[in-house]
């Protein structure tokens, strides 16, 4: 029996702010010609690097006395890359002041951006070089997601989350990422949903999660008080295919959010093929009740989600004809 990959750590950062129709996040769209998730709507990311690790980030760093060394790298990694990605730098000049201000903010990423993702110098370089103080205690914990043993390639990846700086002109590289904006969790559902973008699994269980709060701060005070539970999809077999059992403690109930998946009915299922569905999935997870009639699913694809007393269950297989089963990887990274 061929052992499981060892997952890649990575850090995903989703930023957010406050527009007219409620919260928004700040996404990009993966270049075609990256290795992984090429043409997604993901959230700025990637994997750590060993620079991530650097002992100095104790010194460097605000916020981040309590928490782990390990903790405090995928921190790092998710500040790093956002910085790469999209333009955005967490970082004052004294500790526990103003973040900088966007002219700066700019005029750094001119000088600094292109080296870091080339390596020849290090965030924490940089942080230092500037006589900066990196802002870590803006970066909340969101989600932890590690990706199921059976997948060929995998990743331990922690989310954070953290409210944008107004005057920081937030734009996609245009070498990892060829598209960028901002949009609500629920534009960014819909349109997965009719099939004009691309998302990830895990990505959009992250968006129904944040998209049951209507401000930042709202979304920012809940992920503070909540304990963030790791989600290691657990997979057994159906009549339906491969079921993927997702905790209920994770925080990823759709029903209280304002990204919820079209009806699976919608997707070309009729009421006696999802009640079918249903119970197969109870008698594969030993006896687990499905709650009500309900099975939503799409997201474009022929995956199915069920609301059960433990947690959810998607279905992957038998979808209706055209349409493809959905990437279960644990990130939004390369």
């Amino acid at each position: 029996m061929t052992e499981p990959v060892t997952p890649r750590i990575a850090a995903t950062l989703m930023l957010a702010r406050d527009g007219a129709d409620g919260l928004e996040v700040f996404m990009v769209v993966r270049h075609h010609e990256i290795e992984f998730a090429s043409g997604a709507l993901v959230f700025p990311g990637g994997s750590a690097s060993a620079g991530d690790a650097d002992p100095r980030w104790r010194r460097l760093a605000d916020g981040v006395d309590q928490i782990s060394d390990e903790m405090l790298n995928v921190m790092a990694a998710a500040a790093r890359e956002a910085f790469e990605e999209c333009g955005v730098l967490f970082a004052r000049t004294a500790s526990r002041g103003p973040l900088l201000e966007g002219a700066r903010t700019e005029a750094l990423g001119a000088t600094y951006r292109q080296a870091i993702e080339a390596g020849s110098l290090s965030f924490a370089d940089m942080i230092e070089l500037e006589n900066l103080v990196a802002a870590s205690d803006r970066l909340v914990h969101f989600a932890h997601w590690i990706t199921p043993p059976h997948m060929p390639k995998r990743f331990d990846t922690h989310f954070f989350l953290a409210e944008a700086p107004l005057d920081h002109l937030l734009r996609h590289d245009g070498r990892e990422s060829v598209d960028s904006g901002w949009v609500t969790p629920r534009q960014a559902c819909e349109d997965a949903d009719a099939g004009r973008r691309a998302v990830l699994f895990p990505t959009r269980l992250n968006l129904e999660k944040v998209g049951q709060h209507r401000t930042v701060a709202e979304a920012l005070g809940a992920a503070r008080a909540s304990r963030v539970v790791t989600v290691r999809p657990e997979t057994s077999t159906a009549e339906g295919g491969r079921l993927l059992r997702i905790p209920i403690e994770a925080g990823m109930a759709p029903e209280s959010s304002s990204c919820r998946a079209a009806p699976a009915r919608m997707r070309g299922y009729t009421s006696s093929m999802l009640a079918r569905e249903a119970r197969s999935a109870e008698n594969a997870l030993a006896g687990l009740r499905v709650l009500g009639a309900q099975v939503r699913g799409g997201w474009g694809s022929g995956t199915r989600s069920l609301a059960t007393e433990r947690g959810r269950v998607f279905v992957q297989g038998g979808p209706p004809r055209g349409s493809h089963s959905e990437d279960v990887h644990g990130s939004d990274t390369d």
